[in-house]
């Protein structure tokens, strides 16, 4: 008789209700309805954003790392470039080290005790890179290229940078890729799209880099692109044309949630999810719209925080009831 067990290897997992936030692909039995249930597909239609604890300074342009209930702010803006970093522990910020160089639209990646910072602005760009220990920043070596307002997914050993823009003169969008190893950055295949503003989520070889524009001015794109640890190849197209929106998950399970219109007259609130090939909308709208926000966690427990115009609001998305299937077990 071919049983789960022979085809996957592993035992179907007894449980008494369904895991509040499963991965795709992930099956288990529930003993309270008495059916075997899996998690297909990736795509959110329906969740919520609740308020969470405000951080202790307002800012925007700011980088993020962590999870839903242990999330990592660092750098921003609000009248100036700011270094200081803050950890969060699923209710409340407290201020932790500073970052060795203040700074602004940054890239950030990693664990709330392993993370990463790199690129910025404020005044000049930097390539500069750091890492957090949980406790403290120190600096490694930079990026090939400075840049701000790039996308960046990963580990602090395993990391990826793309995009972005180089404020040199004239300004320029770039299209270069960037992989971490925990000690230096080298080249990787480059985005089919140059451009700044962009929005990322996933680990180095299966990212998703999505949204932002596609020069120094205002001609924005709705392309979704996905990176294999080579190359990028097409993904399908945002519903949601944004930029500067802040994103979450892994590339079968992602969100996008904030961000700027494409007519460049409001922020979004909206929230659209990805499973890899598609994009849903209609997620579940932040609270407080805003663009050049940051984000942590899961497609399924997010958290989003900052923003401009400058703000302190934290906000964590929850799914109550992730898609899943019921199998015949007749």
């Amino acid at each position: 008789m071919t049983t789960y067990k022979n085809i996957k290897g592993i035992e179907i997992k007894y449980l008494s209700a369904d895991p509040p936030a499963p991965t795709v692909g992930q099956v288990w039995y529930n003993s309270t309805t008495k059916v075997v249930k899996g998690a297909i597909n990736g795509l959110v239609s329906a969740g919520t954003w609740a308020s969470g604890g405000n951080l202790g300074t307002a800012r925007y342009g700011l980088g993020g790392a962590g999870t839903q209930t242990a999330g990592l702010a660092f750098g921003g803006v609000v009248t100036g470039a700011l270094d200081n970093s803050e950890e969060y522990n699923g209710s409340s910020w407290a201020e932790g080290n500073n970052l060795n160089q203040a700074r602004y639209y940054l890239a950030g990646c990693g664990t709330q005790t392993a993370a990463l910072a790199f690129g910025g602005d404020g005044p000049a760009s930097f390539a500069l890179t750091e890492k957090y220990n949980g406790t403290s920043w120190t600096e490694v070596n930079d990026l090939s290229t400075a840049r701000n307002y790039l996308g960046g997914v990963g580990t602090q050993t395993a990391a990826l940078a793309f995009g972005g823009l180089i404020p040199a003169s004239p300004a320029s969008v770039s299209n270069a890729t960037e992989e971490f190893d925990g000690t230096s950055w080298t080249s990787g295949g480059n985005l089919s799209t140059a451009r700044q503003q962009i929005t990322g989520f996933g680990i180095q070889t299966a990212a998703v880099g999505v949204g932002g524009l596609t020069d120094t001015g205002s001609t924005q794109t709705n392309a979704t692109e996905e990176y294999n640890g080579t190359a990028w190849t097409a993904g399908g197209n945002l519903p949601t044309n944004r930029r500067n929106a802040a994103g979450a998950g892994i590339l079968t399970a992602g969100v996008i949630f904030g961000g700027r219109n494409a007519a460049n007259t409001a922020n979004i609130a909206t929230t659209d999810s990805y499973n890899g090939t598609s994009w849903a909308t209609g997620a579940g709208d932040l609270a407080t719209a805003r663009e050049n926000l940051a984000g942590a966690g899961t497609q399924a427990l997010a958290l989003a925080f900052g923003g401009g115009p400058s703000t302190a609001a934290t906000e964590e998305f929850t799914v109550p009831t992730f898609t899943t299937k019921t199998f015949d077990t007749d």
